[in-house]
């Protein structure tokens, strides 16, 4: 049976991809449990590829906030393979951190496809993944605390390409619903010494080809069922999903730049348990 989406549930789900799309708490956690709230079946490849194809509003978001730095790394890293002498130029080796951190997820991705929208897409998953990644946020924080205590964090200029591929590889498993990817490579970045801002921008930077993608892989192979949902509902979910996504992302980089990602643990863990309890009790299924 087709599956149709209301301009109501395409704005509310809009707003839930925008707002949580680049904190550490799970977009695709989120909009699960928002598509069952507004009573759409979870595991049905329409609404699975929306939740992809939703994204495009974010990635755009990026690409208008950081239009420039996103410019002057592509121009530093075309430079620095025609020159030799500016590949000594940081931004030269900040784009390959980027490029190289990028491409895991894309191989897993591709490779795990049936697995991430068919037997993951469980709010029991969600839940459990909430719970449990809250606690590798937790042991970032250590770990970046002590790296603070001993003034060794590195900006930009100390990103190398083994750290853009350690936070690439760590990317690989916000593919689970519910770890969320800027939690991923947000911790995997300040567990290896970078500092809050630079991470969380490495963060963006390594969403954009890896949100663009998954939302243009499930467009065109899932159109014949996204187009069912209607064209207009689907519109409105991603301008409104970029409208909130730029707010996001200028609220998160003040939010870090003084604050620990540790305030996000005590929501993931709470909403964890909630939703465990209402499914324990029956108040909600899983799929």
């Amino acid at each position: 049976m087709p599956v149709e989406l209301t301009y109501f549930q395409a704005v509310v789900l809009g707003i839930v991809e925008g707002l949580t799309e680049f904190l550490p708490v799970s977009s695709t956690g989120h909009l699960t449990i928002a598509e069952k709230v507004l009573g759409l079946p979870v595991d049905a490849p329409a609404v699975t590829a929306y939740t992809a194809i939703i994204q495009i509003g974010a990635i755009v978001a990026t690409f208008l906030y950081f239009a420039r730095k996103i410019a002057r790394l592509f121009l530093a890293w075309v430079g620095g393979l025609r020159d030799e002498e500016r590949r000594a130029h940081r931004d030269y080796s900040l784009a390959w951190a980027v490029i190289v951190g990028s491409l895991p997820i894309g191989v897993v991705g591709f490779l795990l496809q049936d697995v991430i929208t068919g037997p993951v897409r469980s709010l029991w998953v969600v839940a459990g993944a909430l719970i449990l990644w809250s606690g590798v946020i937790w042991w970032a924080e250590s770990r970046h605390d002590r790296f603070a205590a001993d003034d060794a964090q590195r900006g930009e200029e100390g990103v190398s390409l083994r750290d853009g591929l350690v936070i690439g590889v760590v990317q690989c498993f916000a593919l689970i619903p519910g770890v969320s990817r800027s939690g991923a490579t947000i911790s995997a970045g300040i567990a290896r010494g970078i500092d809050r801002v630079t991470a969380t921008e490495l963060s963006f930077f390594m969403a954009i080809p890896a949100l663009t993608a998954a939302g243009a892989y499930q467009l065109v192979d899932e159109w014949d069922d996204v187009i069912t949902l209607g064209v207009g509902p689907v519109l409105v979910g991603i301008v409104v999903a970029f409208l909130t996504a730029y707010a996001s992302i200028a609220w998160l980089l003040r939010f870090v730049a003084a604050h620990s990602l540790r305030a996000f643990v005590g929501y993931r863990v709470t909403l964890g348990l909630a939703l465990l309890v209402a499914l324990g009790a029956g108040w909600m299924t899983a799929t």
